[in-house]
């Protein structure tokens, strides 16, 4: 089976980590594998990755920054394999990652696969980030399915589909995502959510299909960690108005506040601070997602 591989990357200063990168799957266990770069309108990055030569097979430039949503599809576009996945330019992957990947299509016929994503902390680890609030550092969070099994969606840099599921569902929605600068997010929901009723499955989850994720200091600033959560709640607003339930993150907050809250008050009584400090980003982070939706919501009245 090939698998085509898309890596998109925009910005000529993460080239080392785009290099890195694409090393990773040069060297993964599963060979028969399709290597596609899109640049997202920065011609000094794609100059520079003709030159070098780094071992891919495609490498497409777009001439203006038109958002990661629109250039995975491109990507999706010329790509050749019966399976599609998306990969950071920031992120290592397991030299078996792809192997564990292809395992969920031919042992459990799925439509889509992904796996974890474990932090890869350059900058330092954040002690005080409570490991359910782990996804806004791209990351798989405390809480989250554990062992083999079918999930709505798992994150950007590891998830695959089936080539014609993407062609069925039209990719990857223009509007969600990256773009630049920008921070909305929410484009994996969006097309899981709209898989999931289109074809009344989700995908299935592999933890031992693992890619790191590289967390520069930047990432563990709290104002970097609020705009993310900001941001979240904002794209989940949007998803909601095309009329898809948002059931999981109901869920999620559940198991947060009986998890997560009452066993760090356990903690807390034994006079640790840590968990102390812990909850206080789980209120912040929680009420931030909150104050995005709610601005969406506020904003787009009737949606």
């Amino acid at each position: 089976m090939l698998v085509s591989v898309i890596t998109c990357s925009h910005r000529i200063d993460r080239y080392p980590d785009l290099v890195e990168a694409i090393k990773s799957l040069a060297a993964q266990s599963y060979a028969d594998l399709e290597l596609i770069v899109v640049v997202d309108g920065d011609k000094a990055l794609y100059e520079q990755i003709v030159k070098d030569g780094i071992p891919v097979d495609k490498v497409l430039l777009n001439e203006i920054n038109i958002g990661l949503s629109r250039s995975r599809n491109r990507g999706v576009n010329v790509a050749s394999g019966e399976v599609i996945v998306f990969f950071d330019d920031d992120a290592v992957a397991d030299r078996n990652w792809i192997k564990e990947l292809v395992r969920m299509y031919d042992e459990y016929d799925a439509i889509a696969a992904g796996g974890k994503i474990v932090p890869l902390w350059i900058g330092g680890k954040m002690k005080f980030l409570p490991e359910e609030c782990y996804w806004l550092i791209g990351a798989t969070h405390r809480g989250f399915a554990e062992g083999i099994t079918e999930v709505r969606n798992t994150f950007g840099s590891n998830i695959s589909f089936r080539t014609e599921v993407l062609d069925a569902l039209g990719g990857f929605r223009g509007e969600m995502g990256v773009r630049g600068s920008g921070a909305l997010q929410g484009e994996e929901t969006e097309i899981c959510v709209r898989m999931k009723a289109r074809f009344g499955r989700g995908v299935m989850y592999n933890p031992d299909a693992i890619v790191h994720h590289k967390i520069v200091s930047a990432r563990t600033k709290v104002t970097f960690l609020m705009r993310r959560a900001f941001w979240q709640g904002y794209s989940k607003r949007m998803i909601a108005e095309m009329g898809y339930s948002m059931d999981v993150e109901g869920d999620f907050l559940r198991n947060l506040v009986c998890d997560g809250v009452f066993g760090r008050v356990k903690e807390i009584l034994r006079f640790k601070i840590v968990p102390a400090v812990q909850i206080f980003f789980l209120g912040l982070f929680t009420a931030t997602v909150f104050l995005g939706y709610m601005y969406r919501y506020v904003n787009h009245p009737g949606q």
